[in-house]
């Protein structure tokens, strides 16, 4: 049976372990939510055949959803890799946004070339909350972009950023879901059918469940 792009890229994150399971050794994140779930997307460009799945996968969602836009702009660090690969091979101006305005030079937050009237297509590795992606559409739009929306290879799927986007009148288009990853990750025996569902708990109310596991409750920073 083929498997859909979702496991793809699924299995591409467990090979290169961008995704780590830890449920009995929770990370905390830095604005205070504990985690048994790691992900880190930087590594693909160091994995050229699974990352060219992922270049792929934006493409497939491109001309599945008709997305139309003129430059591709990606979000410091994480998210730059991904648009400057997906901008070269699309033949599309790439550009980049970064987090905070620099104190010195330009003092400018987006780089690259003039957006000013452009439709800007977000290209993000990994949205926990979205706060750092929709601070990026707002700097985007305000040098004129039309920005309406944003790729990203995961999602921890909250409904708070689900909603933020909403909000901003963004449509996230994701790779994969943790559901499909997690399913690939048991029938490679990353962890327990126990373990699977601490894994679940936390999808499903992530601010709560450090303290019904017996860890630290997570403190909003």
């Amino acid at each position: 049976m083929q498997l859909s792009d979702e496991q793809l890229i699924a299995q591409s994150l467990l090979k290169i372990n961008a995704v780590r399971f830890q449920p009995a050794q929770p990370i905390t994140y830095k604005f205070g939510l504990k985690a048994p779930v790691y992900v880190d997307n930087r590594c693909f460009p160091f994995y050229p055949e699974e990352w060219a799945k992922v270049i792929e996968g934006f493409q497939h969602i491109i001309a599945n959803e008709h997305l139309d836009f003129d430059v591709v702009a990606g979000i410091e660090t994480a998210g730059i890799p991904h648009s400057a690969a997906l901008g070269f091979f699309l033949k599309k101006p790439s550009a980049f946004v970064r987090k905070q305005v620099k104190d010195h030079g330009t003092k400018k937050r987006v780089e690259g070339g003039v957006v000013d009237g452009l439709k800007v297509l977000l290209v993000e590795d990994h949205i926990t909350t979205g706060g750092s992606s929709l601070s990026g559409v707002e700097a985007l739009r305000a040098e004129g972009a039309v920005v309406t929306d944003c790729l990203s290879i995961t999602s921890c799927g909250f409904a708070e950023a689900n909603e933020a986007f909403a909000k901003a009148n963004v449509k996230l288009h994701v790779l994969t879901s943790f559901s499909v990853i997690l399913d690939e990750a048991l029938k490679a025996h990353k962890f327990t059918e126990a373990e699977m569902k601490v894994l679940q708990d936390w999808f499903q109310e992530p601010w709560g469940w450090a303290a019904r596991h017996g860890f630290e409750p997570s403190v909003r920073l």
